[in-house]
């Protein structure tokens, strides 16, 4: 048979592993997409996976391209193969412009044809024995005949194609543990590999087995690779579709075009990008609608003035230290609703709290004026909030402002409530106000901060004149 030269797989090489490698001698990882990706290099990768076998480690170790990713985010039984691997190695040029699109570095490009010659040398120079398995007929017989050329002292243990009935592969498997191989590769292509790997894993014996695509068809001479200078300009995949367009199409053309749109949005998703531009349009909701709403209900707000007024002779206004985003203070504006000494009558009063925990709060509180009592009623007295609103401190829709003397009680996961801007509406306002507990509060306005966007709020402003008018828990 003859056989591809070995330098026709020679590649450029990258990075040194000690320019990734962290202390204590555990192999550094990049999560891109959610997955572990480890950062190495090509040489020292392949004497580690046949330590592995000299150690009796028992390792499942498979690579991820840019196709594995498309193919895993709508086949969770892959997914879940992948996450089970003790080892995903970066192949391809598509990982590495997924990296960079979400602000990573990966190591070396680890695909399994640029491995597989530094793993036969290092299989050989430790006495590891390897097992093909796959591809169509002769394909992994001719992979094994070039290793062993090429590599004299290494054991092949055993061949078999990717053609075997489920009542042959129980033989199959008892022959490969037979065989005593230290290493199994596997060449189903993606995904069929991964997971028959996973289903049989626990019956195979060989420490170390591995999914290795179509790598046997390259080394058998099926499949030319391509040329050096376009793979050390990173353009395999154009060789691949040009070679097998038909087949290879859909994979490389459309599916490139997926897996870039996926990286850039995750990139984006990573950098903050995507909340910020929320933040923005939030903003921007915030200020058109407050100041339409002032316009609107200015007459009320005359009204509700004058009325404030004429009853005490006080101020129209009561400010108020909040604590806002984050935990910084701002001065928070309503109608005044309560005799101008409320706050210092609040000591004595606590004790009547109708209200468990942190906040307080009376049906009956005798220090609500006759005036006050009706706005609170039809939550008016929050109307000059749509100043804070426009000022920044506050939003239209998010957590209630706590008082500092609340926000010294929180526990726990209590604090998360400040990691939004605080505002005028929320969750629980519509859904009952004063009537629901503060923890259940807490809960509610967690769930928000975690799914805030336009429509979320859009819906809950839609649902605040209703229960407004509704007079449930305003008090």
């Amino acid at each position: 048979m003859k056989h591809t030269p070995l330098k026709n797989f020679d590649t450029v090489s990258g990075a040194a592993l000690s320019d990734f490698i962290e202390a204590g001698h555990e192999w550094p990882v990049a999560r891109l997409f959610g997955l572990p990706l480890v950062c190495g290099a090509r040489e020292e990768m392949a004497r580690h996976i046949v330590s592995r076998v000299g150690a009796s480690r028992a390792s499942t170790i498979n690579f991820i391209n840019a196709h594995c990713v498309n193919q895993q985010r709508r086949d969770r039984e892959y997914r879940d193969a992948l996450e089970g691997s003790d080892l995903l190695l970066p192949d391809g040029i598509g990982m590495e412009i997924g990296a960079k699109l979400c602000g990573l570095k990966l190591g070396e490009n680890l695909n399994g044809t640029d491995l597989f010659p530094a793993l036969c040398r290092e299989a050989a120079t430790q006495g590891t024995g390897i097992f093909l398995l796959g591809g169509v007929p002769g394909a992994a017989d001719g992979a094994a005949d070039w290793a062993t050329t090429h590599f004299p002292a290494l054991r092949v243990a055993g061949t078999h194609s990717g053609y075997f009935s489920p009542e042959e592969e129980e033989l199959l498997i008892e022959r490969i543990n037979r065989s005593r191989a230290g290493i199994l590769l596997v060449g189903f292509g993606v995904p069929l590999q991964e997971k028959w790997i996973a289903r049989n894993r626990h019956r195979i014996t060989a420490p170390v087995v591995m999914g290795v695509g179509g790598l046997f068809d390259y080394y058998s001479g099926r499949i030319p690779r391509a040329p050096k200078l376009v793979r050390a300009c990173k353009s395999e995949w154009v060789w691949r579709l040009a070679m097998e367009p038909r087949r290879m199409a859909k994979r490389y053309i459309w599916g490139n075009a997926v897996f870039l749109a996926y990286a850039a949005a995750t990139g984006a998703a990573n950098r903050g990008v995507f909340e910020k531009l929320n933040a923005a349009g939030k903003r921007v909701v915030d200020v058109v609608l407050a100041s339409l709403a002032i316009m609107a209900l200015l007459p009320i707000l005359i009204v509700t003035a004058f009325a404030i007024r004429t009853e005490d002779r006080g101020p129209v206004l009561f400010r108020q230290t909040r604590i806002g985003e984050d935990g910084r203070p701002f001065s928070m504006i309503k109608f005044r609703s309560m005799y101008t000494d409320a706050e210092e009558r609040r000591n004595a009063l606590l004790a009547q709290s109708e209200r468990d925990g942190t906040c307080f709060k009376m049906r009956n509180d005798p220090r609500i004026t006759r005036t006050g009592r009706f706005i609170r009623r039809f939550s008016i007295d929050e109307l000059p909030q749509l100043f804070n609103v426009l000022g920044g401190s506050m939003s239209l829709v998010g957590p209630r402002p706590a008082l500092p003397s609340e926000v010294t009680t929180y526990r726990g996961s209590h604090w998360q409530r400040l990691q939004g801007k605080p505002g005028i509406t929320c969750t629980w306002q519509v859904r009952g106000r004063a009537e629901i507990p503060f923890e259940r509060q807490a809960i509610m306005d967690r769930a928000y901060l975690k799914r805030t966007n336009l429509w979320v709020d859009l819906k809950l402003l839609l649902c605040t004149p209703g229960a407004v008018f509704s007079g449930r828990g305003a008090y």
